[in-house]
């Protein structure tokens, strides 16, 4: 029986036209970027491209781009970079409660260092209040952290609003994008971002690759010291065979981004209509259309999570319980517990992610192996 991976927000397979592009870079053209050698300059002409290609899919210019090692590390740069460079202009950071584990834990760690964290609540459908925000910005306030769309339940966030709100008082402000980006169109003037984070292996890319957009003018402290890479803002030699692949995956999933989105809305419509006509108990969890498109959160009542997802696997059907960084883990993730008082609906909420090469016969099959699965672990 062919397997079906419906588990995209956690990795994506990578598309074999970035494994193509990337090949080059593992053989004839390895030279060091920064070399002055005829190696190094081809090496260094692919990166620029590559950089044009990527600042030109969010409204950037290229120098405004830093190339990391992916998302988590995007996040780390933008925050604990930019808080331990302008402390001096306060000590309060905002965030919310349902922001990726690479958010929180920087601003766990920062608070260990004498910063204030203000973490913003959101309604059940996974939404922070542009009210609540305004509540809590306070002159000391620097930074605020709001991720576009939640990696988990796919809520869309009033990213434009908050945005235009603060820099009206010039606050900076960063959001996660890693699993906005390639499929919802970004611009980071339009969202007035400070600081956006991206990482390859959610489009197709390369795993370990991503970048940060940094507008011009605000400054960062280096987390890494060595080099004069990245503008002396990231020293190491940049892995271009990655940044490649990355640029590739990119192009090709900006290009497709309106019938990806019409084609994923109708996955998701398909296993609501599998999961009603087989009279299921089910509750969709996130924003009815405020939503990314590919990724579907439900919860099944009456289902023990962890059993769920052990029997999809043995029909060869991959899913998730919430973030990857959290497998393994039966209790409720904290997004999830955010949003619900609800704590069985949040214990028996599943996670199916759509991407490169599902079809709607997957999505068919899956939806009604699900319901075999739920009634059966649900008849003791």
């Amino acid at each position: 029986m062919k397997p079906i991976y419906l588990d995209h927000a956690a990795t994506s397979p990578l598309h074999p036209k970035a494994l193509e592009a990337m090949m080059p870079y593992f053989s004839e053209h390895f030279g060091n970027p920064s070399s002055i050698h005829r190696f190094g300059r081809t090496t260094r002409h692919a990166l620029d491209e590559a950089r044009s290609s990527l600042a030109q899919s969010i409204g950037a210019n290229p120098d405004e781009l830093i190339f990391t090692s992916g998302g988590t590390e995007a996040d780390n740069m933008a925050i604990t970079g930019y808080v331990l460079k302008n402390k001096k202009k306060g000590n309060h950071i905002i965030t919310t409660a349902i922001e990726h584990h690479a958010v929180l834990h920087t601003c766990k760690a920062l608070e260990e260092q004498g910063f204030e964290v203000t973490y913003l609540p959101v309604d059940e459908k996974g939404i922070v209040s542009l009210a609540e925000l305004k509540r809590h910005v306070r002159q000391e306030t620097i930074l605020v952290s709001i991720m576009y769309g939640n990696n988990e339940v796919g809520t869309i966030q009033p990213i434009e609003e908050i945005g235009a709100y603060l820099k009206e008082y010039d606050i900076a402000f960063h959001t996660d994008a890693v699993q906005a980006y390639g499929t919802i169109p970004l611009d980071v003037e339009q969202l007035s971002a400070t600081f956006l984070s991206v990482s390859a292996h959610k489009i197709n890319g390369p795993k370990g690759v991503g970048f940060l957009y940094a507008k011009k003018g605000y400054d960062l402290k280096p987390q890494f010291y060595g080099g004069e890479q990245e503008r002396k803002r990231r020293a190491g030699t940049e892995n271009v065979a990655s940044i490649v692949g990355f640029a590739e995956a990119a192009k090709l999933a900006v290009a497709e981004i309106q019938e990806k989105q019409q084609r994923y809305l109708e996955f998701r419509e398909r296993m609501i209509t599998v999961f009603r006509e087989e009279e299921l108990e089910f509750s969709v969890n996130g924003h009815e259309v405020d939503v990314l498109p590919h990724v579907f959160n439900v919860s099944f009542k009456g289902v023990n999570v962890e059993s769920l997802l052990v029997n999809l696997d043995l029909a060869g059907i991959a899913v998730s319980s919430g973030s990857a960084c959290t497998a393994g883990s039966i209790e409720p993730s904290h997004v999830l517990t955010a949003m619900f008082n609800d704590s069985e609906k949040a214990k028996s909420a599943v996670r199916f992610s759509f991407g490169y090469g599902n079809t709607i016969e997957d999505i068919e099959k899956a939806a009604k192996e699900t319901v075999q699965i739920v009634k059966r672990i649900t008849s003791f």
